[in-house]
């Protein structure tokens, strides 16, 4: 399958962060942060991914709520009265526009100044079920039986690809800087910091996974399509973006067919969705199972604390699956 990828360009970033940031200082003087009375910087995040950039850079400066409960699937949630109003009296909403449509209707229809949406600080892509090199090698006829069928457009998986995820970390911390001035020197070096350790975790996945047996895996859900091409895999999803529909069978057999030609070992499935589709593949296949997370929340069952543990926790998987050398 050809993906056809939409890339965002650079001037169009930059201008729609500068009209994000713009914002931002607008309403500046009715954060209690930034006027000095000693308050700290409200925030709302759409989702885990924005609360942990906004609590790594923010700190001690800002308080951080999620409209997104532990355990809750993202691409479902349904926004509450109560949550409405709490998004009314916040000094800054962060999401990413395209994963959560109640989240966007909400926050176009608040008053919120300072709406600040992670997908214009770095640039998306358009992804189907094949996302990589592996996904060019399969023909014209097979893209017109499932790519539009199971769904495909722009990605807004964008927080697992580190790389992204560090650009949109510095497009927060610029946030911050608008709207609380007073901490603005926090913010860059809280900011600096974690773009650091994103650094960190990029180069540990480029050298997990350098060398490997096969350079193809299978997930339950098309989330990570950004970090297969950032290293050079090829994810082959069972489902489209969204994590709740189902596959053909045409697809089911495809992906059996596939397993076998490029020595795929594991069917990978994630926390908060269940992982039946997965295990019918596997077991049909001969596969193993195991859990690559899309880090959309953390909870008892995630493997790690935060983001960086359950990420460092998918590259170990990763390295198992592929057969890293």
């Amino acid at each position: 399958m050809n993906v056809r990828r939409r890339h965002i360009s650079a001037g169009v970033i930059a201008t729609a962060t500068a009209l994000a940031l713009g914002s931002l200082s607008a309403c500046s003087s009715d954060s209690s942060a930034a006027d000095g009375g000693g308050g700290k910087l409200d925030v709302v995040a759409s989702f885990y991914p924005l609360q942990f950039l906004a609590e790594e850079i923010g700190g001690s400066h800002v308080s951080v709520n999620t409209l997104t409960e532990p355990g809750q699937e993202p691409h479902d949630l349904e926004i509450s009265a109560k949550q409405t109003a709490q998004l009314q009296e916040s000094d800054v909403a962060l999401y990413l526009k395209g994963l959560q449509p109640s989240v966007d209707e909400a926050i176009s229809q608040s008053e919120v100044k300072a709406k600040v949406d992670a997908a214009t600080l770095t640039s998306l892509e358009k992804h189907g079920n094949e996302v990589g090199g592996h996904a060019a090698e399969h023909d014209d006829e097979d893209e017109d039986e499932h790519g539009h069928e199971e769904g495909s457009g722009l990605d807004p998986h964008i927080w697992l690809d580190p790389v992204k995820y560090a650009e949109v970390a510095e497009g927060v911390g610029k946030a911050f800087e608008k709207a609380d001035p007073d901490n603005a020197a926090t913010y860059k070096k809280n900011t600096a910091a974690l773009v650091k350790k994103l650094d960190g975790l990029d180069t540990r996945f480029e050298d997990g996974l350098r060398n490997t047996e096969t350079k193809v895996f299978i997930t339950t859900h098309a989330a990570f399509g950004y970090l297969a091409e950032r290293y050079g895999l090829t994810e082959e999803a069972i489902n489209g973006l969204d994590p709740e529909s189902e596959p053909s069978a045409n697809r089911v057999k495809d992906l059996e067919k596939m397993a076998k030609a490029d020595g795929v070992s594991t069917v990978f499935y994630e926390t908060l969705v269940s992982d039946k589709t997965a295990k019918t593949i596997a077991a049909d296949a001969d596969l193993r199972t195991d859990v690559l997370d899309p880090i959309e929340g953390i909870t008892e069952k995630s493997r790690g604390d935060d983001y960086i543990q359950v990420m460092d926790a998918n590259l170990k998987a990763l390295q198992t699956a592929l057969g890293a050398k």
